[in-house]
């Protein structure tokens, strides 16, 4: 069981890392060194070789290994990033690096997204260094850079050059999962992700004939670009289930009291009120026009204009993702993958799956557990290529009308110490017996 300084650790190590400003604005701008000596400063603290590794100075990930207890059993991986998106001081209620404690709760960038999670990584280790408690497999602990862009600097580039250092690793946990999510009928959710859909995020191209603004041309790039990110934002994408979102459905129609009816699966969500909020982002492919940039003059029809789509793909899905764009763009557009990772599906009737609803149900009777597909991605996708299983499996206990997925990213960001708490003690619960 975690101790009281691992409950005061948890809260100390999150206010420090949010104070560590780690602002990730892509193109390589980021320095994620001082959160990475941070953190390897306590884990060297509890006995353990943390090694820091760079692709480009200043870009660092942090590795370390504990033995388990069984040298026959599979290593499992454990790892978070260190890295967050961009805030705008003027927009938040506190500085949001300032890693504030207010009324019970830390304020500032990353305290969901995700040096929460960094933090109960952190405390749970320590707290073991003190107990003299070993696991029963190999634990990975891994904090790296460059995840809310690229993970070149990052899970790729460990992946790519240090695969040695992740040698047995055949499932692993991160981001974003077993947190609660409140339905407005008093039920408690406890969301495990066992799948990502894939990134494509797209640069589309439209060429034509450059020109004076106040001449005929049937050849406008911007027009055309134009004509074909309408095609791409209006479309409506097919229903596809897959088998972590079919179990999903089940679980939560279950919980509901109805049989699911998969031929009408619209019809199901709506049965499924707020809860559909979990599985309605991932029963079909998405593309959504983010970004434009065309010409530099009012008068002047420029000779190319280029737009940006975040798509994302199911797994088993970017075939039929690719040949959509190729006939959404049409004959005038140009696309290719401005950056481009694997959708992923982990079993959610194995052991692991298993240990993880066993931990929350300790800490958390009330809970129900159920799997999901995430929307978006994580660094899961990177390690991935060393043929680990990714789970999303980041605990927190979160009070009735804390909107947690909206904080991703968000303004104002921040997460309760009691959730911080119930965290740790989950994590410590798991990663004893996984």
């Amino acid at each position: 069981m975690a101790d009281q300084q691992a409950l005061d650790e948890v809260v100390e190590f999150t206010s420090g890392l949010i104070r560590i400003d780690t602002t990730n604005r892509g193109g390589g701008d980021c320095r994620e060194r001082p959160a990475a000596e941070y953190a390897a400063e306590r884990l060297a603290g509890a006995g353990l070789e943390p090694v820091l590794l760079e692709r480009t100075p200043g870009r660092t990930n942090v590795v370390a290994r504990i033995e388990g207890t069984d040298p026959s059993a599979d290593a499992l991986l454990v790892h978070g990033h260190l890295d967050v998106v961009p805030a705008e001081a003027a927009d938040w209620s506190v500085h949001p690096f300032s890693g504030e404690v207010r009324d019970g709760v830390v304020w500032g960038r990353g305290a969901v997204d995700m040096k929460n999670m960094d933090a109960m990584i952190l405390a749970v280790v320590r707290a073991w260094a003190r107990q003299g408690v070993r696991p029963r497999r190999d634990l990975v602990i891994a904090f790296t850079a460059d995840e809310e862009a690229s993970a070149e600097d990052g899970s790729g580039f460990l992946a790519d050059r240090h695969p040695e250092l992740f040698e047995g690793c055949t499932e692993g946990i991160s981001e974003s999962g077993a947190f609660t999510f409140h339905d407005g009928a008093g039920r408690h959710i406890y969301p495990i992700a066992a799948g990502e859909r894939g990134t494509g995020w797209l640069r589309l191209t439209a060429r034509g004939r450059a020109g004076h603004g106040s001449k005929v041309n049937r050849e406008n790039a911007v027009t055309r670009l134009a004509a074909a990110v309408t095609r791409i934002g209006d479309h409506e994408w097919p229903l596809r289930l897959t088998p972590t979102v079919r179990a999903a459905l089940t679980e939560l129609a279950a919980l509901y009291g109805f049989e699911p009816d998969f031929g009408d699966v619209d019809s199901l969500l709506e049965k499924l009120g707020p809860a559909a909020e979990l599985v309605e982002a991932t029963v079909r492919n998405s593309a959504n026009p983010t970004m434009l940039d065309a010409g530099y003059k009012v008068n002047v029809i420029p000779g190319e204009a280029v737009a940006f789509v975040d798509g994302r793909y199911l797994p088993g899905g970017e075939e039929e993702f690719t040949a959509t764009l190729d006939r959404l763009t049409g004959p005038d557009v140009d696309w290719e993958f401005h950056h481009r990772e694997v959708a992923l599906q982990a079993p959610v009737d194995g052991p692991t799956f298993a240990r993880m609803r066993a931990a929350v149900q300790e800490f958390a009777p009330e809970g129900h557990v159920v799997p999901y597909c995430m929307s978006g991605g994580t660094d899961a996708k990177q390690f991935s290529r060393l043929g680990i299983t990714g789970y999303g499996f980041a605990p927190l206990k979160l009070p009735e009308g804390y909107d947690y997925q909206s904080l991703f990213h968000g303004v104002d960001e921040r997460v309760p110490v009691e959730a911080l708490h119930f965290g740790v003690r989950v994590l410590d619960r798991f990663l004893r017996t996984a």
